[in-house]
């Protein structure tokens, strides 16, 4: 049984066309006092371009969301990341570019024919780091922005790091040693390559490393533990012609193959001399992460599986997305043992979730509490996201603060509470869209107790985002 329309879930899916500078003033509840820092979130903000709709959301261009909180109050600012291809696309009020989810140019096959120029639209995750606030999609480069103003300062190569063209990928990870910011890049084929890269917490690049994989790789999210990087890579094969001749996406033509085993590929960090070791499973199709540790024996690793690769069917519109025909997200945990070559598996959360978030102290550490947003439903279904869920991985103990039926939920993010020394102490921030108003709410939930501590009106919608971190500096000077 559904606790959700359809209708309401896709209203979350129009255009943002406006930038926004306001002190959030419609406030229920209180914003904690200790709560000081900034969250960025990152996201598709454009679901058509002149008027033509995308055929995927993640086809959009992106758009960063920064609430800034001090003394107990919260400031909201987006800009657009303005890409070179988004400039272009807005003065001509046209599809300029193919998109890798399905989007076309106007004018049929005969306009995208082997046209492969894609659009760098930045759109899936936001780092802050020594200084550099970057706008990351996994395909390309980073944008660089001002994150005071969120001005676009242009396509930034890590201080000379990355060549032209190089990829850096959107879900990076950050060492709590240290810390260090751990991220790869992926050049698919027949043959892939991996290049590892770790940065201190200056920007100086300190380690990088390239393995060829055997194979075709689809890899969207890795995962560390302070000695190794972990990989899946999903059994899935590229048909490239459908591409070259203009009649799909490259994201279209990636075929899933369920009968094939997922490869976890563990590679030593830094200058380790283990080699690299490669153990199957079967697993069907991994988006993200939730964390992994290091064990006696190997590796515990959690993560998202789908027994089969979500996709939007050609000609459809995604936003009458049938969900009783789409597999959910499950958690499941993968223990690894390397003695003995060897994966077992067992599902920890059988119902519809996504977005898993932790306290960042315990990335690559032996954890116990997890977040994610979750289905509103008992049964074991897809369904979109309505309810904040925290997993108590020892006793199996669940707490959820649910939005249903109206509020539909983004990725929840954890923040330390500055006074508190449990592993739970701090907050979940998490972006509502909540269809009664047609708007969005920024919530805060304290994450000992899932209580909602605030809901944060805004004067508009933000369309469904993707990813998004915190800082605990301050990017609004005017409180």
């Amino acid at each position: 049984m559904t606790n959700y329309t359809i209708q309401d879930w896709a209203a979350g899916y129009i255009s943002q066309d406006q930038e926004y500078d306001y002190l959030i003033e419609d406030i229920e509840g209180k914003i904690p006092p200790s709560l000081e820092g900034t969250l960025f979130r990152n996201g598709p903000g454009l679901l058509d371009i002149g008027g033509i709709p995308l055929r995927h959301p993640f086809d959009g261009d992106g758009m960063i969301s920064r609430f800034t909180f001090r003394n107990g109050k919260a400031h909201y600012r987006n800009r657009y990341v303005k890409t070179e291809g988004y400039l272009k696309e807005r003065s001509a009020n046209n599809i300029l570019y193919r998109g890798v989810f399905g989007t076309q140019k106007p004018g049929g096959w005969l306009s995208n024919i082997f046209d492969i120029n894609l659009k760098n639209i930045a759109n899936t995750n936001i780092l802050y780091w020594s200084g550099w606030l970057l706008a990351l999609w996994e395909a390309a480069e980073p944008y660089r922005l001002d994150p005071l103003t969120l001005d676009t300062l242009g396509i930034f190569n890590l201080d000379g790091i990355l060549k032209k063209g190089d990829a850096f990928a959107a879900h990076p990870r950050i060492d709590p040693d240290g810390p260090t910011l751990v991220n790869f890049a992926l050049k698919a084929g027949l043959t892939s390559q991996l290049t590892i890269y770790e940065f201190d917490k200056n920007g100086k690049l300190i380690y990088s490393n390239s393995h060829k994989i055997p194979g075709f790789c689809f890899i969207h999210d890795f995962i560390i533990t302070p000695k190794y990087a972990i990989f899946l890579q999903n059994p899935v094969k590229f048909n490239l012609f459908p591409f070259l001749f203009g009649l799909r996406g490259a994201g279209e033509c990636v075929e899933f193959q369920p009968e094939k085993t997922t490869k976890i590929i563990i590679i030593p960090r830094r200058n380790s001399q283990e080699e690299l070791l490669t153990l199957e499973v079967q697993a069907g199709f991994v988006f993200h992460h939730a964390n992994a540790y290091e064990t006696d024996n190997g590796i515990c690793l959690d993560s998202i599986c789908y027994s089969a690769l979500p996709s939007v069917e050609p000609d459809a519109d995604f936003r009458q997305t049938d969900f009783s025909k789409v597999e959910p997200g499950q958690l499941w945990r993968f223990n690894l043992d390397f003695g003995q070559k060897s994966v077992n598996k067992e599902l920890i959360e059988a119902n519809c979730c996504e977005f898993p978030t932790l306290n960042k102290d315990y990335v690559g550490r032996e954890y116990r509490y997890l977040f994610l947003g979750s289905a509103d439903t008992a049964e074991k279904e897809n369904a979109p996201l309505q309810r904040i869920l925290k997993l108590d991985l020892v006793t199996g103990e669940q707490q959820a603060v649910s939005f249903a039926p109206r509020g539909f939920v983004s990725e929840p993010i954890f923040v330390n509470d500055p006074s508190g020394e449990a592993e739970d102490s701090g907050w979940l921030l998490s972006v509502v869209y909540n269809a009664a108003r047609k708007a969005s709410d920024l919530v805060i939930i304290n994450a000992q107790n899932m209580s909602l501590e605030a809901t944060l009106h805004l004067r508009h919608h933000i369309p469904y985002g993707l990813h998004g971190s915190w800082v605990d500096e301050c990017f609004y000077k005017d409180f």
